[in-house]
């Protein structure tokens, strides 16, 4: 959202607020609700961490002001009718004043929240690789270049097939998980992404429902 957006919200609807639903960018979950105004929205997108207004105090805070656990503003964008806000932004700790991550932690976790840790791991192998710490495993094998990786690939590919047929379920979880952290590094080594991958299998997905639909 641009601030000459903000005129256009139906702000009347509200008595000169609206609520505002906080999404954390990165893995979905909902983090919290609160309420803006016209100047604490302008504030938001103006400053980069999210602002309400507070009805009960009848002023503007900025949430994290206290605890300095801010919401940095990822975008803004208004519903259908322009009377709702979503707000996807990064915590930088605790949203809730319980100390929870979410003023909602009942609801459970959204599949997508533990699937977000595989980007945020890309980013620890960069760092990793970046600076190259003493005793690194992810600096060294990567330095050992494409073949080495793809050997790792390799072993721990079998190591997955024969857990799945002889161990449990951990087991199976354990090796997996082995796997594809040594292919997001040989990704990393090839200058790919998860994100790549995830386009490709989308757009496989997309032809085949393409393709089924031509053939009805």
């Amino acid at each position: 959202m641009k601030p000459e957006q903000i005129a256009a919200l139906d702000w009347d609807k509200g008595d000169g607020l609206l609520p505002a639903v906080i999404q954390d960018a990165d893995t979905g979950q909902v983090l919290m609700v609160g309420f803006m105004s016209p100047e604490s929205l302008q504030l938001t997108l103006s400053e980069g961490r999210v602002t309400f207004f507070s009805r009960t105090r009848g002023s503007l805070w900025t949430k994290g002001e206290t605890s300095g656990n801010f919401l940095d503003v990822v975008s803004v964008s208004g519903d259908c009718d322009a009377d709702t806000l979503l707000v996807l932004a990064k915590p930088a700790g605790p949203v809730c004043h319980t100390g929870a991550l979410t003023c909602f932690p009942q609801a459970g976790r959204p599949m997508v929240t533990d699937l977000a840790f595989l980007p945020r791991l890309e980013q620890i192998l960069a760092d990793r690789i970046a600076r190259s710490p003493e005793g690194s495993y992810t600096a060294e094998l990567f330095s050992q270049g494409t073949s080495r990786i793809a050997q790792k690939i390799g072993e721990e590919g079998v190591e997955v097939a024969l857990a799945a047929v002889g161990s449990d379920d951990d087991k199976v979880v354990s090796e997996t998980a082995d796997l594809l952290y040594h292919l997001l590094l040989l990704l990393r080594q090839r200058g790919l992404s998860l994100g790549t991958v995830a386009a490709e299998l989308e757009l496989r997905h997309e032809n085949r429902k393409a393709a089924a639909a031509a053939s009805d």
